[in-house]
């Protein structure tokens, strides 16, 4: 998350149209390719590609890389913010670009690729679109309200984060070995709905900071050499 997400709403949108206001008459040097020039928005693209490599591996049923690539996908985007913020004379342009861009790449790598790996277990079958389709609504509408309220002056925001669906999935997935494979794909569906039920229910949660980063980092570490021994035992 960006310095630019956590303002207030007012201050959001005021700023917004100064930016567009001022961007716009410079429109003509401003290209999107530049976009790339910023750390942080170069760290959101990679978590791009880890997402997108995960749809890859959940496709083709190879659960455990895809697991590890949603994983660093979702880490990415934690530290994204972390460069962002630390960032002297970060441009207003790319302020502005980065709040947008980790969305739609959030929406990616924290909602489709968990409805992808719903669905792929499921062999694809049509039982499994509501579940995937409920996840990635979610993963929506939650997106479209931070986007506009962002978090509040107490360093709280509304419902649960999408950050936790990779690291609740990857724990569930775990199973897979032990669990008849019906059995588990029930499983993975109810995880999936109580998740999604999360991210938008009408509670507020702390925006998570400073010692989580060291915990989130560990605990993808830690699964990425789990899911690596799984894959090389398989």
């Amino acid at each position: 998350m960006t310095e630019f997400e956590r303002q207030p709403l007012i201050d959001k949108r005021s700023r917004i149209e100064a930016n567009q206001f001022h961007l716009g008459s410079e429109s003509h040097s401003i290209t999107i390719l530049s976009i790339v020039a910023d750390k942080a928005n170069l760290i959101t693209l990679l978590g791009l590609s880890a997402g997108v490599l995960a749809i890859l591996c959940a496709g083709s049923q190879n659960y455990p890389m895809a697991i590890v690539a949603m994983l660093w996908a979702s880490l990415l985007d934690w530290y994204d913010g972390l460069v962002a913020r630390k960032t002297k004379e970060r441009s207003e342009f790319h302020k502005l670009v980065g709040g947008r861009l980790d969305s739609l790449v959030d929406l990616i790598s924290l909602a489709v690729v968990p409805a992808t790996l719903l669905l792929s277990v499921g062999e694809f079958s049509g039982w499994f679109y509501p579940g995937a389709l409920i996840i990635i609504m979610a993963g929506v509408l939650r997106l479209a309200h931070f986007d506009v309220f962002g978090v509040d002056r107490n360093g709280t925001i509304s419902g649960v984060s999408l950050d936790f669906s990779p690291y609740a999935i990857a724990a569930v997935f775990l199973c897979e070995g032990f669990l008849d494979h019906n059995v588990f794909a029930v499983a993975l569906y109810a995880t999936t709905v109580v998740l999604s039920l999360l991210h938008v229910a009408p509670i507020r949660t702390a925006k998570l900071t400073g010692l989580w980063y060291y915990i989130v980092t560990a605990y993808v570490a830690v699964m990425t050499v789990v899911y690596f021994l799984i894959e090389s035992l398989q």
